[in-house]
């Protein structure tokens, strides 16, 4: 049956509601230009169950744990709901950075080293204490939730002092965190859509990291098509490849990598629902190979 109304479920609870609000926006114009009939639901607030059918397909433009937790993805699927992008196993695979990170050392597809946290809360460890021997030796750490995107209580470290402020800094320090490796030259990710890897977006920000200021704020943060030789690319895109099979996602995703000087790729993490902003990395790639938003929209809703 061929899809004629879509629900875009934008917003959400999450610290990322700010980027879905803006995301859903996006996502709605463009498939009101597309001719379908689209509704904006304000989500969880302004949506209910009962007003579904099995003729709606849910748009998912919820970012963070409302949209990529799995826990949304499980009620559609009970409910026979058809929507867009990666399955509720999937979602969960991929949404707890631990958990994520534990399948790729499992199936050998490299990852920076880490180690995790309960709690941030009273934490009494500093940076010379024995819990850190397993990332040493090291100049710079990642301070970053277990679950959670858009670079929100993300923090580089490099001594104690700045431990001590990336804490009381943090917005909710009560919950896992990771420490993980930071290994530096270039940051870059891979939009997926329907099992075809995207060009790769290369990075370069005047902040110390992609943090939210470079992916939000300011202007002057640069994506552009990442320069590799074949093998390169080959490389590259098997990892990605591999990171898709592995978790078990589906339709579209970005899967968000770091580069060494060696030129070894290593997976920070997967995306099942990129940002569709005007900043954001996945239109950014579709439109280097002249998919023009309106047309990644649709390829989003025809992917399987």
């Amino acid at each position: 049956m061929a899809i004629k109304k879509i629900i875009v479920l934008y917003g959400g609870e999450s610290s990322e509601r700010e980027v879905s609000l803006e995301s859903g926006k996006y996502i709605f114009q463009s498939l009101e230009y597309l001719g379908y009939e689209a509704q904006l639901i304000d989500y969880p607030e302004y949506f209910s169950l009962k007003q579904l059918t099995q003729e709606d397909f849910i748009f998912i433009a919820l970012h963070g744990e409302d949209g990529e937790s799995g826990e949304l993805q499980k009620i559609l699927q009970q409910k026979g709901i058809p929507f867009s992008g990666s399955s509720f196993q999937a979602c969960v695979n991929t949404w707890n950075k631990n958990t994520c990170k534990e399948i790729l050392r499992k199936n050998k597809i490299p990852t920076p080293k880490w180690i995790t946290i309960s709690s941030l809360f009273e934490m009494q460890m500093n940076l010379d204490d024995v819990f850190f021997d397993q990332l040493r030796p090291f100049n710079e750490l990642f301070l970053k939730p277990a679950e959670d995107g858009s670079s929100i209580d993300v923090f580089k470290i490099s001594n104690n002092k700045e431990l001590a402020l990336a804490i009381s800094d943090c917005i909710n320090p009560r919950r896992p965190f990771i420490f993980e490796e930071s290994i530096n030259f270039k940051e870059l990710t891979v939009p997926i859509l329907n099992g075809r890897c995207l060009p790769a977006v290369e990075i370069k920000t005047s902040e110390s990291f992609y943090n939210f200021n470079a992916k939000y704020v300011n202007e002057d943060t640069q994506l552009s098509e990442l320069i590799l030789s074949k093998d390169e690319k080959n490389k590259l895109e098997h990892i990605c490849s591999r990171t898709l099979d592995v978790m078990g996602c589906k339709g579209w995703l970005r899967v968000d990598l770091l580069q060494d000087i060696n030129n070894n790729f290593y997976v920070l993490e997967v995306n099942t629902v990129p940002g569709m902003t005007s900043h954001s990395l996945f239109p950014k790639s579709a439109e280097s190979i002249g998919l023009s938003y309106n047309n990644l929209v649709q390829e989003i809703i025809n992917a399987k």
